[in-house]
């Protein structure tokens, strides 16, 4: 480690982001006004849009010249205000799109929600830096847990399971790059995986009900989706499992301490309540956007008919792309939400595999420019802060390009700078400034 002697601050931007996100919303913009010309919303999606960059903007503007470190000091006060939005939206909000997840400010909604993901990127660099001599301890990560629990279950009561899918990737691997101890991350993943696996094969197993009849594992996996007392059955072979294997492996002399097994055992456990949770919680467009990714060519008509289009859309565009407000598939309306959702698909149409790569490559620009600012931040908040922040962004790329070519479910996710959305180019707009207030406050060499 050098000394802070042989080092300057250096103020300027890192101009290469700019222009990237320039770049971004440039063509976010005239693919958002293609979308929707002609149509009867036309007015009011532009209105609002026109609104959204100049506040985003400033958003920009304020995470960039307000010192990022104060976060750091009054993260527990940032954290108050996230609980406090997020119980104020249940009790005053308004419901939208089958979510009561909306503030009406005068002719204009906004989502806590957008703006609450980057917060507790914030707030969980913030805590992960302050227990820098602690981070791989178990406490660590029942604290990280206690405040990060009521959170989600404030999202889910709205709910809102997009934010749930693209916050909670980029908080496990903001957690990996602080260090956090493996075996309590490996506890993370199987809670996670146990949640998530059990609707997608619930839904699986109501798609093709004949799976049932050569099989009474399945008939029994089956039930846990009905009634309470299989589950807790099962939760008892789970523990006795793994109680089992703790005696395998003490007969072998392989050392494991007893609680730790408990503990993974009681993960695993509760990331199956979650999951129990999450299937009956889960609304009937939802479900169907499951159905979709495991069966695309069941449905055509139905589930399946918003990824079909958009991939038609995508794959006429060709090469070149057939020009600027010139798609077919748009402009007749064969692809829905296309100015929010599918976007990417009315891009690729108009603008075709280049405009596609044009978008993918400056975002990869966007990624690396951030990893960079990361290493040459001044203290580890900033580290951290700029790791999660690239996380959360990698995760909006994975899940809007992996969609259309349908390796990840249609989860309601919009593509950052390029989607229609206030809320989300606001939110997105102030973590690319606290990434370029990290740069502009990084110590370089002489």
């Amino acid at each position: 480690m050098l000394n802070n002697s042989s080092r300057i601050k250096t103020r300027k931007l890192d101009w290469l982001l700019i222009y990237a996100l320039i770049g971004l919303c440039i063509m976010g913009f005239l693919t958002i006004l293609s979308a929707v010309s002609g149509t009867k919303e036309m007015a009011t999606v532009m209105r609002t849009h026109l609104i959204a960059l100049p506040v985003s903007v400033a958003a920009f503007i304020f995470g960039w010249l307000f010192n990022y470190q104060i976060y750091a000091e009054h993260y527990r006060k940032l954290y108050a205000f996230v609980i406090f939005l997020l119980v104020a939206v249940l009790a005053f909000g308004i419901v939208a799109r089958g979510s009561h997840s909306w503030f009406r400010l005068g002719g204009f909604s906004f989502q806590p929600a957008e703006l609450c993901r980057i917060a507790l990127i914030v707030i969980t660099a913030a805590f992960l830096s302050s227990r820098q001599r602690y981070i791989k301890t178990f406490k660590t990560l029942a604290i990280f847990s206690m405040f990060i629990l009521p959170v989600f279950a404030l999202i889910m009561m709205q709910p809102d399971f997009s934010s749930i899918v693209v916050t909670a990737p980029a908080l496990l691997i903001l957690l990996f790059v602080a260090g956090v101890n493996i075996y309590y991350f490996v506890l993370i993943i199987a809670f996670a995986l146990m949640a998530g696996i059990f609707p997608i094969l619930w839904t699986y197993i109501s798609l093709y009900p004949e799976v049932l009849d050569n099989s009474v594992i399945l008939t029994w996996v089956n039930s846990l989706s009905f009634d309470i007392i299989p589950c807790l059955i099962f939760s008892g072979i789970i523990l006795s499992l793994f109680i089992v294997g703790w005696f395998i492996l003490k007969y072998f002399r392989i050392i494991v301490p007893f609680s730790l097994v408990i503990v993974l055992a009681f993960s695993m456990v509760g990331g199956f309540f979650s999951g129990y949770f999450v299937n009956k919680k889960i609304k009937s467009y939802q479900r169907k956007r499951i159905e979709a990714f495991l069966a695309p060519s069941a449905d055509p008509k139905g589930a399946s008919y918003n990824v079909l289009q958009a991939q038609i859309a995508m794959g006429s565009g060709g090469v070149l792309g057939k020009g600027l407000f010139s798609g077919t598939q748009s402009r007749l309306g064969f692809v829905p939400e296309r100015h929010t959702d599918f976007i990417l698909a009315i891009l690729g149409e108009e603008n075709g595999l280049l405009g596609t790569l044009l978008v993918l490559a400056l975002y990869i620009l966007i990624l690396w420019r951030i990893v960079l600012i990361a290493r040459n931040s001044s203290d580890l908040f900033g580290y951290l802060l700029c790791s999660g922040i690239f996380a959360i962004f990698f995760v909006y790329m994975v899940f809007n390009f992996g969609m259309l070519i349908g390796i990840v479910p249609v989860a309601g996710i919009p593509l950052p700078f390029i989607s229609y959305g206030g809320s989300n180019l606001v939110s997105s707009m102030w973590a690319m400034g606290l990434v370029e207030g990290v740069y502009y406050r990084r110590l370089s060499l002489i």
